[in-house]
């Protein structure tokens, strides 16, 4: 006998910002099978990650709780299986559960994925080509040849294809890319000849910011190494370029010079053995630019074709089935294009706190349906359990949005998104620790910068700063108007905003 409670197939991608998305209007790329899912259903414009980092966003997403709740605060920390987490509770209200691509919440037996039937995940990042893949069930991971994104999808139909279609089923589809170093999938590496657009914000000086926004070092002119870009390392040593993690040297990998006297600078690609050479620092910097944004979006391109096979699958198996199926498309959470100067993620600033969210219900939601209420990924596993009839359970931190998708937003629904980065001055990025609350107008952060010993942290004790941007006037979020005489109530506002959301979820102030 037929179920009838929905099919979820929760599809999500590593670093994919919102403008890397058709349907998101940028105009940088084309994702005809990603923009089908918001055109047949609804897209969320502030839709927010509550710490811009892959581990414990992941972590968020599967409890429903905030990363001081949940354990996994730094991108070092590790899940403990035996906490509960949406699929065990998917799972006992009946339904068949499946993990399969990134996990990247610790491996061994203590950190494995639970509460699924089917699990097939990838060690640490995952590899782009012929990945290594632990199965449920063993210990050692196995080859499989291809390329991840591929594979990965393959492995999802599969898994639908053997369900017990009596069942209704629960799928975390979980991709690598466009994780760096953005390796495409070789049929599309003559993607994107004409340049990308630059953006608006490429050569911010940081002036009237926190000094947080200065100090990371995830610069495209500076921090970008040869491997990023798919470019020759030559031998030597500092004179090719520094260490992108000093303390492990041994992994050997330059970032690429940015020298003001650029004559010297020679570049050759991996693939083709092309020379690259340069008049000037602006057109090298504009090089990487280009060459990392190409790489980035090749890499999307795969994630678009492979979605588009999953969209295939289930309308191979009828009307009934694709009727009864939430589709959904995220990503861990934004991600910088070059937007003030930057790639990587991690701070609260609008194109890192911003998350992609895509969500097909034809039994449910209006076909091309735009949502203008802040959500966060904290609230997708009670949505989850609210969808499927099920009780949500009273540890769980996030509120079911089933409303909004319907197209009513209720009178109670709280208009704030709460972020925590803590993994302060990490040996890589040096960006800093920081949590802030944004509502549909303002956006007030605090750079608090202690690492309190926690894996992965420096320890800290930069100066401490406040910022305040105004989300309607300055969406660049280029000028602090925390001192401004005219904001002072605004910042009480905020500020009781923020102590009243941090009071709510438990988290402990440094403020």
């Amino acid at each position: 006998m037929p179920h009838t409670k929905p099919n979820i197939i929760f599809i999500m991608a590593d670093d994919h910002a919102s403008k890397a998305i058709g349907a998101y209007g940028a105009g940088i790329n084309s994702t005809p099978n990603l923009d089908r899912i918001g055109n047949e259903g609804m897209r969320f414009d502030h839709c927010y990650v509550t710490n811009s980092i892959c581990t414990p966003s992941r972590a968020s997403i599967l409890t429903g709780t905030y990363n001081h709740v949940n354990g996994v605060v730094t991108l070092d920390s590790k899940i403990n299986k035996h906490i509960p987490n949406v699929a065990k509770h998917l799972r006992t209200g009946g339904y068949q559960t499946a993990m399969v691509g990134k996990w990247h919440l610790g491996e061994g037996s203590d950190h494995e994925p639970t509460g699924f039937d089917y699990w097939s995940v990838l060690p640490g990042q995952g590899d782009y080509f012929d990945p290594p893949m632990i199965e449920m069930g063993q210990k050692v991971p196995v080859v499989c040849p291809g390329y991840a994104t591929d594979i990965i999808t393959d492995k999802s139909i599969k898994f639908m294809q053997n369900r017990d279609k009596s069942k209704p089923f629960f799928l975390m589809c979980h991709h690598k890319a466009p994780h760096r170093s953005w390796e495409c999938d070789p049929k599309h590496r003559t993607m994107y000849q004409d340049d990308i657009k630059v953006p608006e914000t490429f050569d911010d000086d940081y002036r009237n910011r926190a000094k947080a926004a200065g100090r990371a070092k995830m610069k495209v002119s500076d921090d970008l190494t040869y491997d990023d870009l798919g470019l020759v390392q030559p031998e030597g040593g500092s004179e090719v370029g520094a260490l992108l993690i000093p303390k492990l040297a041994r992994l050997k990998q330059r970032k690429i010079p940015n020298p003001e006297d650029v004559s010297k600078i020679r570049l050759i690609d991996k693939d083709t053995g092309e020379n690259f050479i340069f008049k000037s620092q602006d057109e090298l910097r504009h090089f990487k630019y280009q060459r990392y944004m190409k790489r980035y979006l090749r890499t999307i391109a795969s994630i678009d074709d492979n979605v588009g096979r999953m969209l295939d699958y289930l309308d191979s198996e009828g009307p009934e089935t694709v009727q009864n199926t939430i589709v959904i498309y995220t990503s861990d959470q934004g991600f910088f294009l070059g937007d003030h100067g930057w790639f990587d993620k991690r701070f609260m600033y609008e194109e890192s706190f911003q998350m992609p969210f895509l969500i097909r219900y034809p039994g449910l939601i209006t076909p091309g349906s735009i949502c203008k209420d802040i959500v966060s990924n904290v609230d997708f596993a009670p949505t989850f359990l609210d969808l499927a009839g099920l009780r949500i359970p009273s540890y769980m931190q996030g509120k079911p949005f089933q409303s909004l998708l319907r197209g009513v937003t209720p009178e109670d629904w709280k208009q704030v998104a709460y972020h925590r980065y803590w993994m302060h001055d990490d040996f890589v990025h040096e960006a800093s620790a920081h949590y802030g609350v944004r509502n549909q107008k303002w956006k007030l952060i605090y750079w608090y910068n202690l690492g309190y010993g926690l894996p992965g942290t420096g320890p800290g004790g930069q100066e401490r700063e406040w910022e305040l941007f105004d989300c309607e006037r300055d969406p660049l979020e280029l000028v602090n108007v925390y001192h401004e005489p005219g904001c002072k109530a605004v910042v009480r506002e905020m500020t009781n905003l923020l102590d009243e959301k941090m009071a709510e979820i438990g988290d402990e102030p440094a403020h």
